[in-house]
């Protein structure tokens, strides 16, 4: 999709504000921001290899965008050695804080003459400072203890020339990489960018907050920040201070008297509860995202939310009941319905069905405590790539939210598997009654249809019989599955022919060497010059081709 259409896509078409002159996305200015990444590469000596330490350092140094990519890439265990994600969980947390000033003037900025009236004061020392924004501890003149949280000046411009530069560099990439196995760069760019809108929008995030609040109100162990909406706006969000132990840190949960275990499974029970029931799930529970206060999981950022509509949800409960019973036929029906662009024509659904075994049968010999969920997803996403079957965003959400998380509690856990946990969830959460009458009336259907296609098949077979003893019956033959085959029958072919027309210029060449009357070149009569010279050329190309292709 091209960068305006892609902007359109997202904003509307008819905004008012272009996005390229809100976030000066020009030629000027994208090669600015160029040479500031190849100077910031060349100082830290990229090419020459980097240490753990080195690797954060580049990423804190490029920008928040960068910052970002690295968070996501300190869970994801499939990704990088333990080394690296030990330091870019670092991240999580550690950034160079803004000074006060230019924090106060950008909340004079948005809130104007009006800022003392809501505030009574503010603390000068930010509660955390990350890529994107700072959060500072504040009074309101009602006296609410709040946390201010405030947009970095400026951050949202330059990630989104970030991200304008690795679309630019996605679409020369797809010219150069092709390939069934291979990501599509623009779907991956595309989702940067929803996400970019998505987190850069801290009213959007009021909501989110007031949403997740509301739908987990019954449970007991798991909370969020209670929201002022009418302080809130796209670059200011007020909410109630949350005073907890940030989940990684390990040895203070400990002290404090929590079980690290129950809080695991808890999180990965409340999580299966947000995808399967509610539809609104958190989609990046990184460690810097979740604290616990008063024996609750505590989610202080909202930014990213994943959103599955009903017959998605009931999807993708069955694709996980499908891989707890190693069952191939019903993932793969279930993969299919939620794919947004497939052709059943180009899909080799024998294949897939023998893929998804094999990936199913390793990972059924795999100890459920050592089992990798994030290497299954990312195998299954491959294997969907492969078979030329585009999935939807809500799945890659999940997906990644479910690695994600499992990357901040496999301390937590280290002996439970996450894919056991939701598939009790599943187990529990439906009416037993129920689950019966729904597996006895998929039985029914089940044999009715087979029943049907019995019928069917016997009539096709009586007409199929009385045509071949009439000899009316014709086959078409399709060959499916790789076109090498056929690309070297092909080459054959083509050498062939060219043999063939090699020896009839010889002969017919040496025939009209015998006619006389004719113009002599070389000595050599000149139809018969240029059949020869022909056949000549032709054989070296021949013996050269065969030597290039040993």
């Amino acid at each position: 999709m091209a960068r305006n259409s892609l902007y359109k896509h997202f904003f509307g078409h008819s905004a008012e504000v272009d996005p390229e002159d809100q976030f000066d996305l020009s030629r000027k200015s994208r090669s600015r921001r160029l040479r500031e990444i190849y100077s910031i590469l060349s100082k830290h000596h990229v090419l020459s290899g980097f240490t753990p330490a080195e690797f954060r350092t580049v990423l804190e140094d490029l920008g928040p965008s960068f910052v970002k990519i690295g968070q996501t890439l300190s869970t994801r265990s499939e990704i990088l050695p333990e080394a690296y994600r030990d330091e870019l969980a670092k991240l999580q947390t550690e950034c160079d804080p803004l000074p006060f000033d230019q924090v106060k003037d950008a909340l004079k900025d948005i809130f104007g003459p009006d800022l003392d009236s809501i505030f009574a004061e503010i603390d000068e020392h930010p509660l955390g400072s990350a890529s994107l924004a700072q959060v500072h501890k504040a009074r309101l003149v009602n006296g609410d203890v709040v946390a201010v949280k405030v947009q970095r000046p400026g951050v949202k411009g330059t990630m989104a020339q970030d991200i304008d530069i690795m679309r630019l560099m996605a679409r020369r990439a797809t010219r150069f990489v092709k390939g069934e196995q291979m990501l599509d760069f623009d779907d991956v760019i595309e989702e940067m960018w929803r996400t970019f809108l998505e987190e850069t929008d801290f009213a959007r995030e009021a909501e989110n907050l007031a949403l997740f609040r509301e739908q987990n109100a019954n449970t007991a162990f798991i909370d969020c920040p209670r929201v002022y909406p009418e302080y809130c706006s796209e670059y200011c969000l007020v909410m109630e201070y949350i005073e907890g132990i940030p989940i990684y840190k390990h040895d203070e949960l400990v002290e404090a008297g929590y079980d690290l275990a129950e809080i695991g499974e808890k999180m990965i029970d409340n999580y299966a509860t947000q995808i399967l029931e509610h539809g609104f799930f958190h989609a990046d529970p990184h460690p810097g995202n979740i604290m616990v206060r008063d024996g609750k999981v505590v989610y202080i950022d909202l930014g990213i939310m994943g959103r599955l509509t009903p017959a998605e949800r009931a999807t993708f409960g069955t694709m996980i009941e499908a891989v707890g019973l190693q069952d191939t036929g019903k993932l793969k029906e279930a993969l299919l319905s939620f794919a947004v662009v497939k052709d059943n024509a180009l899909i080799d659904h024998a294949k897939m069905l023998a893929d998804l075994d094999l990936l199913l049968a390793s990972y059924a010999s795999v100890d459920v405590a050592d089992l990798d969920i994030g290497k299954m997803l990312a195998d299954v996403m491959a294997l969907m790539r492969s078979s030329r079957v585009t999935l939807p965003t809500a799945v890659t959400n999940v997906s990644r939210g479910i690695v994600t998380i499992e990357g901040t509690i496999e301390d937590f856990i280290p002996n439970e598997s996450i894919m056991h946990i939701i598939n009790a969830h599943i187990m529990r959460s439906g009416d037993p009654i129920e689950r019966v009458k729904d597996e006895l009336t998929d039985i029914a259907i089940d044999v009715r249809k087979a029943a049907e296609g019995a019928g069917q098949a016997a009539a096709y077979s009586g007409e199929a019989l009385r045509m071949l003893t009439r000899g009316q019956i014709k086959v078409n033959m399709e060959m499916l599955g790789s076109d090498a085959p056929m690309a070297g029958l092909s080459k054959i072919m083509n050498r062939l022919t060219i043999g063939i027309i090699i020896a009839g210029l010889f002969i017919g060449s040496s025939m009209l060497s015998d006619v006389e009357g004719q113009v002599l070149v070389f000595g050599v009569p000149f139809m018969s010059f240029f059949g020869f010279l022909g056949a000549f050329v032709l054989s070296v190309w021949v013996i050269v081709d065969i030597w290039r292709r040993k």
